[in-house]
């Protein structure tokens, strides 16, 4: 199931650079520097990670949800359309939010 922008590959980057660029040049505390850095190079390894292996079904599945969209737009709307709907929305809570989901499966 591909997920909304950001992707999880956009968001390890995002993170990485902002640790990078401007967390790391302010601190003094060697320990504190030290672990700044683990955690950049952490980032890093899993940015690369992601993209390596998250592309092809990210593009499979943006296929679909335009397939979906062309589908209700042009009145044809698949029997299942509402369950499909809510399945794709909590499979994105359940990574993005889950305090969030967990409030709607009370």
């Amino acid at each position: 199931m591909p997920h909304d922008r950001p992707t999880p590959q956009e968001l390890a980057e995002a993170v990485r650079e902002f640790l990078q660029e401007e967390i790391l040049p302010v601190l003094d505390d060697h320990r504190l520097r030290f672990r700044t850095l683990v955690a950049i190079n952490g980032l890093g390894i899993a940015e690369r990670e992601l993209w390596a292996t998250a592309e092809p079904r990210e593009q499979a599945g943006a296929d679909e949800d335009w397939e979906l969209a062309r589908r209700i737009r042009a009145g044809d709307v698949p029997e299942d359309a509402v369950a499909l709907l809510k399945e794709q929305v909590a499979q994105k809570l359940r990574v993005s939010n889950p305090r969030a989901l967990a409030k709607y499966e009370e």
